[in-house]
């Protein structure tokens, strides 16, 4: 997904951290939930088995012209990664009914993540057209404007979503990345703490705070939140990475060469946690604490 372009500037005794945060930063401003909260993007629950798509064909063999069921079968299609048969569901849904505006989100999301912008910005503005207050297609088409680089745009729907759904953390997060992009990294840290009280456990919003705490100079509050963050997501190599760095900075190489360690370990091609674990003094076959 397209983001702001996003530097910072430090000062010169942390020149040797520059280039590396700022990779860091790109890498972390890169990151997508694809369903943080249930009132993020309509999504039903996450039921992608066999057995209930299975349970689910049934319904419509036994209800053709239900639009509801195509909707709901085609929503688990589509968790499921069979894109073909989920917008198969979904045309047959909205041909079913014209009006049924949570399908044309929901296909709208499908069209997203399968980067067909123009047909996503559709499905989101025929949803909204048909109810100008679903929060869920304004997340929707901030994050099409968004990948499109109108940060203005999205913004303004972010905002929109916010307003309609308080509770809806994805909009939150993404929000986020947009005033980090911008460095706005206060108000970006303060979307990131919303997001992160309305969906905890989530890795992304604690990364994502981290990011801008690095950013602002404030690596004891990064790598506060990059501890939680690893234990919530144990296989993720970008938040290892980043925790390498936080604790470089607080001059705590054993714990940095064991984070760097472990992001290497998750993604051993990755040259920034090398050059890091390198320079932190870590040695190959070497064990480092991590906490």
């Amino acid at each position: 997904m397209a983001r702001p372009a996003f530097r910072l500037y430090y000062r010169a005794s942390q020149g040797l951290l520059c280039p590396v945060l700022v990779a860091v930063v790109l890498a972390g401003c890169s990151i997508n939930l694809g369903s943080l909260s249930p009132s993020s993007e309509p999504e039903p629950a996450k039921l992608t088995s066999q057995s209930n798509i299975a349970s689910l064909s049934e319904t419509i063999k036994n209800n053709a012209n239900d639009p509801q069921a195509y909707n709901m079968r085609a929503t688990v299609l589509a968790q499921a990664g069979k894109t073909d048969e989920a917008l198969a569901d979904f045309n047959k849904a909205i041909g079913l009914d014209p009006g049924y505006g949570q399908a044309y989100a929901n296909r709208g999301l499908v069209y997203r993540q399968t980067r067909r912008l123009d047909l996503a910005m559709a499905d989101y503005e025929r949803a909204l057209s048909l109810d100008a207050n679903y929060a869920p297609a304004y997340l929707g088409r901030g994050l099409v404007y968004k990948a499109r680089n109108q940060p203005a745009e999205a913004l303004a729907d972010f905002n929109k979503a916010i307003s309609l759904a308080p509770d809806n953390a994805e909009a939150y997060y993404n929000r986020g990345l947009l005033y980090q992009g911008q460095k706005q990294h206060q108000y970006a840290i303060d979307d990131f703490t919303a997001a992160n009280g309305l969906a905890p456990q989530q890795a992304e919003p604690l990364l994502a705070r981290a990011l801008s705490y690095l950013a602002t100079d404030h690596p004891k509050e990064a790598a506060a939140d990059l501890d939680e963050a690893v234990q919530d997501d144990p296989q993720n190599p970008q938040a290892w990475l980043t925790r390498g760095l936080a604790y470089e900075r607080l001059g705590d190489k054993n714990k940095a060469a064991g984070s760097y360690g472990r992001a290497i370990n998750l993604r051993p091609k990755d040259e920034i946690a090398r050059t890091g674990f390198a320079r932190v003094g870590g040695k190959p076959g070497q064990s480092y604490d991590t906490f």
